[in-house]
């Protein structure tokens, strides 16, 4: 659903909102957090997770071509 560079860039915007809110009960080193994300269609999905709990992230080919096509729009 979501090319890799995308999912990046989500997890840091997560990672922000999160530690944004000051709670006290959050970790001072990164925040581990799991996002699902459902698409349009039962085979469009995302799971989206800290950028540190990924170290070897998977790559989809047909993700990555998307995020090309939308640079170019």
């Amino acid at each position: 659903m979501f090319s890799l560079r995308q999912k990046r860039e989500i997890a840091d915007k997560v990672q922000k909102i999160l530690r944004e809110t000051n709670h006290p009960e959050l970790p001072q080193s990164e925040i581990k957090f799991h996002l699902h994300v459902e698409g349009a269609e039962s085979w469009s999905w995302a799971d989206i997770r800290n950028n540190g709990d990924v170290p070897n992230p998977g790559v989809n080919i047909h993700n990555e071509l998307m995020d090309k096509i939308g640079e170019t729009q």
